[in-house]
């Protein structure tokens, strides 16, 4: 199992750059994580950039309050890591996301809408399959 950074500054801003992306999905500011964890934005932002490094300590603090495993920062060459979760969105797209995901209030809907993205995100590749592409307009 090999990692997809060697040493140094590539750790710290491959790490950053998970922080960011992990906050992002969970629809956070960096105000937001900062206040959380009783920091100043401007350090979330070294952290993110990657140019301040993150100890383990705070790292696993992170973790627990971005609802993830610790080892979410730490993407692997084979592509199991939790950051495939997002692909190539938007970051804008994920929060509006989660954001409008999260004012609905009624807990039936939201399971089922769980339910349907996870049906769409299995079958995804099927869609193809059936001359549909992934926009939804049919291949010619």
């Amino acid at each position: 199992m090999s990692y997809e950074f060697s040493i140094g500054e590539n750790v710290d801003r491959t790490i950053g750059a998970q922080i960011r992306q992990r906050r992002i999905m969970m629809g956070l500011t960096q105000d937001q994580l900062a206040e959380t964890l009783g920091i100043s934005y401007q350090q979330v932002q070294k952290y993110e950039t990657g140019s301040n490094r993150v100890s383990a300590s705070r790292l696993f603090e992170i973790a627990n309050l971005l609802e993830t495993d610790i080892g979410w920062f730490f993407p692997l060459n084979d592509g199991q890591n939790g950051a495939e979760a997002i692909d190539n969105a938007s970051p804008r797209h994920v929060i509006e996301l989660v954001r409008r995901f999260s004012s609905i209030e009624n807990q039936k809907v939201r399971a089922g809408i769980m339910a349907l993205v996870r049906s769409i995100a299995e079958n995804d590749d099927n869609l193809e399959e059936l001359g549909h592409s992934r926009t939804g307009v049919d291949a010619a």
